[in-house]
C-alpha cells in the first residue's frame, strides 16, 4: 500500500524546497488562502511561481492550496448562503485553473467554537460522516493537543500515564472513526515543532503539572546540542505517549523526535490509515524528521 506524506509549507519555506523535498512527498499543502469579501484570496502566497519546477521535480507530488489556518477569518459569513458556497467556490476553482493545482484543503479553524482540531468539541459541531463521503481525506491535527491547565504533550501517540483527556494521536483517530470518517480516509499529523509550558513542580519530570496551555517554540530545528545545553535540559521518552519531552526543572517542552514520528508511521501501517502529515516543512532545515518519515512510510 502507498502511503500519502504531506508537507505543509509556509510561503517563504517553499523558496527553500528542494528536488528530494519534492521526491519525498506525495502531496504539499500551499500555506495559506485567505477569505476576503467571500471570495479566495492569494496575496500571502509570493512563490505561486516555482510551483513548475516542483512539478518538473516530482510530476506525481500532488499541489494543493491550503485555505485558512488559525486566526483566518471570512470562513462563516461565507458559508452561511448557498450563493456565497457557490462563489467561494468557483474563486476556487479559478485558481486550480490558473496555478495547475491538484486540490483545495480547507483549514476552517474551528467550525463553531475555538477547540483544537484533534478534541470532541470539534467533532460535536461538524458532521463528520457527510464530510468524509465528499472529500479525498481528512487530515487531523494530532498536535497542540494540550487541554490548558497542565504541561504535557501535544502531538502524543498515546496518552502519558494518569492523562484521562483524550488528546492523543490513538484516541483521536478513534473518535473520528467513530464520528463516521473510514480509517482508509484518515491522515494523522506530526508537528515538527514543540511547544513550551513552566512549570511550578518538577514532580514526574514536570508531566501533567499546573502550567499554562503552552506557547508555540521552539521549532525542531532550533533544538540544537547547544540549546540543550544553554537551558539546562534533559531529555526524556514518556513510553505511554511514545513521545519525548525536555525538562529542565523550570520549563516543559514538548516535542516530536526521529523516534516518536516513526512510531506514528508505524501507527499508520497498522492501522491502515491513509498517511501522515506535518507543520511545518521550514520547522525542520536538516531534514531529519522529514528523512525519518520517508524512511519509515515505506
Amino acid at each position: 500500500m502507498k502511503y500519502d506524506v504531506i508537507a505543509y509549507c509556509w510561503n517563504d519555506a517553499l523558496a527553500g524546497f528542494t528536488r528530494e523535498d519534492a521526491q519525498r512527498l506525495t502531496h504539499v499543502n500551499l500555506a495559506f488562502g485567505l477569505i476576503k469579501d467571500g471570495l479566495l484570496d492569494l496575496h500571502l502566497l509570493k512563490y505561486l511561481h516555482l510551483l513548475p519546477k516542483l512539478r518538473e521535480w516530482n510530476p506525481e507530488m500532488k499541489i494543493v492550496l491550503s485555505v485558512g489556518g488559525w486566526g483566518a477569518d471570512g470562513f462563516s459569513d461565507m458559508a452561511m448562503t448557498e450563493e456565497g458556497r457557490r462563489n467561494f467556490a468557483k474563486s476556487c476553482l479559478d485558481a486550480v485553473e490558473k496555478y495547475d493545482l491538484d486540490g483545495i484543503d480547507i483549514d476552517w479553524e474551528y467550525p463553531c467554537n475555538d477547540a483544537a482540531g484533534a478534541s470532541q468539541r470539534c467533532i460535536a459541531d461538524t458532521q463528520m460522516d457527510k464530510v468524509a463521503e465528499i472529500v479525498d481525506y481528512v487530515q487531523l491535527m494530532t498536535y497542540d493537543m494540550v487541554d490548558g491547565t497542565r504541561a504535557g504533550h501535544h502531538a502524543a501517540l498515546g496518552a502519558t500515564k494518569g492523562d484521562k483527556s483524550g488528546l492523543n494521536t490513538r484516541d483521536t483517530v478513534e473518535a473520528y472513526h467513530r464520528a463516521g470518517v473510514p480509517y482508509e480516509k484518515i491522515i494523522i499529523g506530526a508537528a515538527f515543532y514543540g511547544r513550551h509550558f513552566e512549570v511550578t513542580s518538577f514532580e514526574n519530570h514536570g508531566l501533567l503539572q499546573p502550567s499554562g496551555g503552552g506557547l508555540p517554540g521552539p521549532a525542531y530545528g532550533e533544538i540544537t546540542p547547544e540549546y540543550l545545553r544553554e537551558n539546562n535540559f534533559q531529555i526524556y521518552w514518556d513510553a505511554d505517549a511514545e513521545a519525548n519531552y525536555l525538562c529542565n526543572g523550570r520549563t516543559l517542552v514538548s516535542y516530536e523526535s526521529p523516534k516518536a514520528v516513526r512510531l506514528k508511521c508505524k501507527y499508520v501501517k497498522e492501522k491502515k490509515l491513509l498517511g501522515i502529515m506535518y507543520w511545518e516543512h521550514g520547522n525542520d532545515p536538516t531534514r531529519e524528521l522529514l528523512g525519518a518519515i520517508a524512511d519509515e512510510i515505506q
